[in-house]
């Protein structure tokens, strides 16, 4: 069975996805292939902000205007280490070049440029990701747990969290809020 490459892709959780890490949730896919997927959910801001990143990790603070921005919810796997999406100006340690318009980096040098008005021109930071074995993801589309379309940079970057979830679903054409909780028989 020939599958779909969702890399550089949105899933847009069904309003019926009742799980708590995914719920009412937009994540980007970073990588998907035989090994599986992984992606970070964008649209989930947690309470720490990077200037308490920057002094756990014994940083030197400098002056950007970045120091209050709050760190997202990336996923429940590894939530003790932080991705950061971004577009993909800049060479940094450890980096995954997701196309020409972005990347995913976790090395320590992208916070220190961060924190000094030198990083990346866009990004969010998260922390833990969001991970699928092989075919779990395929399986969980074939069950209408997610819709999925292309990627939006402006989604990720321009628009609030709080309406990202309906401005991917927007980018299908379909009202969210109009989707029943409830399976259909006939």
């Amino acid at each position: 069975m020939e599958t779909t490459n969702l890399t550089n892709n949105f899933i847009i959780a069904m309003p019926s996805l009742v799980d708590d890490n995914f719920n009412h949730t937009v994540t980007y896919i970073c990588e998907h292939n035989e090994n599986g997927s992984f992606g970070i959910v964008i649209n989930r801001i947690t309470d720490v902000t990077l200037n308490e990143v920057i002094l756990q990790m014994e940083i030197a603070p400098g002056d950007s205007s970045e120091h209050n921005k709050f760190i997202y919810h990336g996923g429940p796997v590894q939530q003790e280490r932080g991705f950061i999406l971004h577009s993909p100006q800049g060479e940094w340690s450890s980096s995954l070049k997701i196309n020409e318009r972005m990347a995913l980096t976790t090395s320590r040098d992208i916070v220190e440029a961060i924190a000094h008005d030198k990083g990346p021109k866009q990004s969010i930071i998260a922390l833990g990701y969001a991970g699928w074995s092989p075919g779990q993801l395929e399986q969980e589309l074939a069950d209408n747990t997610w819709l999925n379309c292309p990627a939006d940079e402006q989604i990720i970057f321009d628009i609030p969290a709080e309406k990202r979830w309906q401005a991917a679903a927007d980018l299908l054409g379909i009202d969210l809020q109009l989707l029943s909780n409830d399976a259909g028989h006939a």
